[in-house]
């Protein structure tokens, strides 16, 4: 969404040129996007690139359109989108511009050995001087990434660098020069580029000054007020961390007694249960005792029973024959007749004897 007050006006009059290829609402379009792309790259280079992206839907045939998108990706760190970009750019237009830009999302994306090509290969004597000096600048960084800090020191070493001292690339050159120095452990001479670089840094583009500070081992108030700040918040984290852990563990220590309690709970449920199964085997146990002292009370009153019956009958039986003796006795016949019987084996036995010879006398 374009902002109202962006009017396509607004927009370079070359820019606007390139442009009249397009119908006019397009143009008008394209132009608000360019403008606003413009106006915020250095505030959100994000939302710079939506813009400069829109842009290209509408025109992706118009090269200061690429050139807009390249741009904006390289100061969103899109590194790849802005290599495709502005080399698409080169390609439309044959112009050897935005080189530096180029060379550095090479470095940004570790192939410093082709940001040192693009410097090779490069038309200076057909660019413009800021370009040449800023391609330099990113040659002799790149030298540096490979750890050949003295090849940057000579690289450097231009005419450029006590020459215009008005110029806008002058203090980036020095500062760079500077840094170069003291990555090769030049610290006295980086020291000394480090004061001209700030001397003619207006605009503090570059921390030259802090730099030279730091080599002085001078810190600024303002500074160490804000490593007590950073101190006291450090000790501060570390006071609400602990109180935070000690916390922690007294719920962890609460949390570990509930679940404790929780187990003696569980434990006194399963005690109950194995208790009340215990208590109803019981009950079966004695369910069945019960039958058993039944059937056996049962067997008992059977056997009592028929002990009874042959108790009974045995009585009946002796009373039946006392009574039969007795009734026997007391007939006068059978007396009578027993008496003859008795007389009568007398007699036979006297016979017996009277028969049997005598044995002689000896």
């Amino acid at each position: 969404m374009i902002p109202e007050d962006i009017a396509a006006a607004d927009l370079d009059p070359e820019v606007r040129g390139e442009l009249v290829s397009l119908a006019r609402d397009q143009a008008e379009s394209v132009a608000r996007h360019l403008v606003a792309a413009g106006q915020i790259i250095d505030e959100d280079a994000e939302l710079a690139l939506q813009h400069a992206i829109a842009a290209r839907r509408l025109a992706s045939r118009i090269a200061v359109v690429r050139e807009a998108v390249g741009l904006a990706a390289y100061a969103a760190g899109d590194w790849t989108t802005a290599i495709a970009e502005l080399r698409t750019y080169h390609r439309m237009t044959g112009r050897q511009t935005h080189l530096a830009e180029l060379a550095d999302c090479e470095r940004a994306l570790g192939r410093p050995e082709r940001a040192i090509d693009l410097y090779r290969g490069a038309d200076v004597e057909k660019m413009d001087k800021a370009g040449a000096i800023e391609l330099l600048i990113v040659a002799a960084g790149a030298r540096g990434d490979l750890g050949q800090h003295d090849a940057a020191v000579a690289m450097l070493q231009v005419r450029e660098l006590t020459g215009d001292e008005d110029a806008e690339w002058a203090a980036r050159l020095r500062y760079a020069y500077a840094d170069a120095l003291l990555a090769a452990g030049r610290r006295d001479e980086a020291r000394e580029w480090f004061a001209r670089a700030a001397a003619v840094d207006e605009d503090q583009l570059t921390d030259a000054a802090e730099r030279l500070l730091e080599l002085d081992g001078v810190t600024l108030e303002g500074d160490e007020e804000s490593d007590e700040d950073d101190d006291a918040e450090a000790g501060e984290g570390e006071s609400g961390r602990a109180a935070r852990d000690e916390y922690d563990d007294e719920d962890d220590d609460d949390l570990d007694v509930d679940d404790e309690d929780e187990d003696d709970e569980d434990e006194f449920e399963d005690d109950d249960e194995r208790a009340g199964d215990e208590r109803a085997e019981a009950d079966e146990f004695e369910d069945d005792d019960d039958e058993d002292d039944d059937d056996l009370d049962v067997v008992q009153d059977d056997e009592d029973d028929d002990d009874l019956d042959v108790v009974e009958d045995d009585e009946d039986d002796d009373d039946f024959n006392v009574n039969g003796d007795d009734e026997d006795d007391d007939r006068p016949e059978d007396v009578a007749a027993k008496t003859a019987t008795d007389k009568a084996g007398g007699k036979a036995e006297d016979r017996d004897d009277e028969d049997e010879p005598k044995r002689p006398r000896g």
